[in-house]
């Protein structure tokens, strides 16, 4: 059943593993994308659109340009959405990188604090664990707790945790690169359906990840942040704050604490959202947010068409 009702929506934007080459393409009779683009060449005297049309994927995959280049698609993007008369949502969410994109959407950060700020925390988190040492996988067909135990018994010693809680059957795990083959290893012992190391280049959201996030949270002292126009609802506490202080914490304890995305949709569920829109190409949240609950309209814009069809959709 889907819900009628879609006037109450949210907004959501995806982190890194949604880049690819092209991504934008399909907004290329839309100025305000490629203007966006080019503000943030200006911001950060690096030219992401190249990036994003040419490649090559291994460029793009690195952690310290993923994390601009998914942020000033997920901007353009939502620059579109407000060009062609998009409502306002009830709320904002994003998918660990993708909640700094939300954040810039409500207000509570400008585009120009929040490029060279995530940036500097890629390069934390690069810093943080040496190219090698970390690992990141998917595992497919085990619940929360099982995973959980799973990286108990298999951490031997090493960090190993369930790092996304992406939807019902889709746990992400991270650690020690050799913690993680094992708990890959042991996790399809136990039954899960896949197991697959996933092409990125830090474990985000363990505990290797506390020495960037001490690093960010000096950064982050200043960098102005405002209360959000739009309640933002955040990663690890599943919680929209109402505080600069409260929300440059929990940027901080995101970098080491799973996100919670499972309990983000069911909380927008939970308070009334009928539909929620992923705001940048690639569509991975909406596949995410369709098995979390069945009952949410779940809408992918990937360019002009599908914006055009989601703004219809939510007035």
């Amino acid at each position: 059943m889907v819900v009628e009702n879609m006037s109450k929506f949210a907004i959501v934007f995806a982190g890194q593993g949604s880049q690819s080459v092209g991504m934008m393409s399909g907004f290329g009779d839309m100025p305000v994308v490629q203007r966006t683009f080019e503000e943030a060449a200006d911001i950060l005297k690096l030219d992401l659109w190249k990036m994003i049309v040419e490649g090559p994927a291994e460029i793009q995959n690195q952690t310290v340009n993923t994390q601009p280049l998914m942020l000033v698609a997920g901007v353009a993007t939502y620059r579109a959405w407000q060009e062609k008369s998009g409502n306002s949502p009830a709320c904002f969410a994003g998918h660990s990188l993708g909640e700094y994109t939300a954040l810039v959407a409500a207000g509570a950060l400008s585009f120009a604090d929040a490029l060279p700020l995530v940036r500097y925390r890629a390069q934390s988190m690069q810093d943080a664990v040496p190219e090698g040492t970390g690992g990141i996988a998917a595992v497919l067909g085990l619940d929360v707790e099982q995973i959980r135990t799973v990286c108990a018994d298999a951490a031997q010693g090493e960090v190993l945790e369930a790092v996304n809680l992406n939807s019902p059957g889709q746990i992400v795990i991270a650690g020690h690169k050799t913690a993680v083959e094992r708990g890959m290893a042991l996790a399809k012992e136990r039954g899960a359906k896949r197991a697959l190391l996933l092409p990125m280049s830090v474990p985000s959201h363990c505990a290797l990840m506390k020495p960037a996030a001490e690093r960010l949270a000096s950064y982050l002292k200043n960098v102005t942040c405002n209360v959000p126009a739009i309640p933002v609802v955040q990663n690890a506490d599943v919680t929209a704050f109402d505080s600069s202080v409260a929300i440059k914490n929990a940027l901080f304890e995101q970098l080491f604490r799973p996100v919670r995305w499972i309990e983000t949709i069911q909380k927008m569920a939970g308070d009334g959202v009928g539909a929620v829109v992923e705001c940048v190409p690639g569509k991975v949240l909406t596949g995410l947010n369709k098995r979390i609950d069945g009952n949410l309209n779940c809408l992918a814009v990937a360019d002009t068409a599908s914006l055009v069809a989601a703004v219809e959709a939510t007035r």
